[in-house]
């Protein structure tokens, strides 16, 4: 069978997905791709620029019998424009996040329209994937709202219809690249691999940091991550306050970055919002153990048995559970061996099965309905 990936924001976290499944399906993927810069223009324009480009690559490979597109894709336009191209595959979106329940930076003005266009996008396809459970569940919770304040023709009994075919299908992960773990250094190593975005509120965690550095904790730190701004001011003051305790800091290559996962003893978010949580998912497979907001979608990462000691409900549970994770290394490395081998789960051997047979049960069940 043959798949069209279609991706317009091809970076981070949407090309390891798109690079992950094609390497790993059964079928023939095709990556349709755009590169992930100004993700607003790429929300309204892409859908041109891949329709032009999908003409070449469909004489040149043939017809799809899957689009799968990215919630970056202005999806109804671009099957508009290639209906004479493509045929009539079947169509799945996949939801890596949502601009109706994404938060705005601060002092920004909310524009619904680019949640609106994920909405038509749902609408679009045959079917709607998801990358966690929570993400799927928020979608639809705040879907009568934004359809509720349109002036007419708002079509919100067409929600019911299009959340049943929703489904949750979590992100892969490539587990290959996680590096040989060594032996525990003589510091814990405290891991930041989020971005450096204000949804991440990295505040608090140096705020946790430097509570913990002011009760003589001795711990390092190393803060990776993507950065696609200028450098936030927190990021700036630690290198600072930090001193010889920071031991890397700034993005890495592939290979180098899951070289510091292997090195990290404990995985911190503070994230305001999370849809999935892939760099969470890959340092704690690389054996760190996490701790982590109770909420969002992290609830659905970790092992219940496993919630008291991993995560929190406000910054003073932070620091506490921060403070224990460094004073019980010996615990904290037997909980993390096991949730290492817990998180294999979604190594894309794994998930890849999972797209694949789903995809093609889809083809079949479009097929039957032509």
């Amino acid at each position: 069978m043959r798949i069209l990936l279609v991706e317009p924001y091809f970076g981070g976290s949407h090309a390891a997905w798109a690079e992950g499944y094609a390497r790993a399906s059964a079928h023939d993927v095709d990556l349709l791709t755009l590169p992930a810069r100004f993700w607003k223009w790429r929300m309204r324009g892409a859908a041109l620029t891949l329709a032009e480009q999908a003409e070449e690559l469909v004489a040149e490979r043939g017809r799809p019998d899957i689009v799968l597109a990215s919630d970056m894709l202005d999806l109804p336009t671009f099957l508009g424009l290639t209906r004479h191209i493509i045929g009539h595959p079947a169509v799945a979106l996949y939801m890596h996040e949502n601009q109706i329940t994404y938060p705005s930076p601060p002092g920004a003005n909310t524009d619904h329209s680019y949640g609106f266009t994920n909405w038509l996008s749902a609408v679009a396809a045959d079917l709607v994937l998801f990358n966690s459970a929570y993400h799927l569940e928020e979608f639809y919770s705040v879907l009568p709202g934004l359809l509720g304040s349109l002036p007419d023709f708002r079509h919100s009994e067409t929600i019911p219809a299009v959340r049943a075919r929703s489904e949750v299908l979590p992100v892969g992960i490539d587990l290959g690249r996680i590096a040989e773990r060594g032996g525990p250094g003589d510091r814990p190593i405290v891991l930041w691999n989020q971005r450096w975005e204000y949804d991440k509120n990295p505040a608090a965690f140096f705020h946790a940091i430097y509570r913990l550095m002011d009760e003589g904790l001795d711990f390092e730190v190393i803060l990776a991550g993507e950065n696609f701004r200028n450098t936030p001011e927190e990021f700036v003051d630690a290198e600072q306050r930090l001193g010889r305790r920071l031991i890397h800091k700034g993005f890495s290559p592939t290979d180098g970055y899951f070289e510091l996962l292997s090195r990290s003893d404990i995985v911190v978010s503070t994230a305001r919002h999370e849809f999935f949580g892939v760099a969470v998912v890959e340092a704690v497979a690389a054996g760190a153990f996490p701790v982590l907001p109770g909420r969002l979608s992290y609830p659905g990462l970790i092992p219940s048995e496993y919630h008291e000691h991993c995560l929190y409900g406000d910054d003073a549970g932070l620091i506490d559970r921060l403070r224990w994770a460094l004073t019980h290394r010996s615990e904290v490395s037997a909980v993390a061996a096991k949730l290492a081998t817990y998180m294999s789960r979604f190594g894309w051997t794994t998930i890849a099965n999972r797209y694949d047979s789903r995809f093609t049960q889809l083809e079949r069940m479009v097929d039957s309905g032509r």
